[in-house]
């Protein structure tokens, strides 16, 4: 999350972002079987616009009981996710 504010809307709102908004989320780190279970969605799939991102999402919010996502990628869908908007 922090590269792409970086990336998109720079230092200022990097800062913004860890200051105000970055204490009221609960972050769920990655840990590496769930990395590796990721890496193998990607490579079962064999679609080049799948990416290592969106299946580590699929993984951690299956282990989280997560059902809908903020995100306007099509792949959370396509996964059986609710998503928003």
């Amino acid at each position: 999350m922090s590269a792409l504010v970086q990336a998109r809307l720079g230092l200022p709102a990097l800062r913004t972002f860890h200051e105000d908004v970055a204490p009221l989320l609960e972050v769920d780190w990655i840990t590496e079987p769930c990395h590796r279970i990721a890496v193998e969605m990607v490579l079962t799939a064999d679609r080049k616009k799948l990416s290592v991102v969106d299946c580590t999402s699929f993984q951690a919010m299956r282990n989280l009981g997560v059902r809908t996502a903020f995100t306007f990628d099509r792949h959370f869908r396509e996964q059986s996710f609710d998503t928003l908007p």
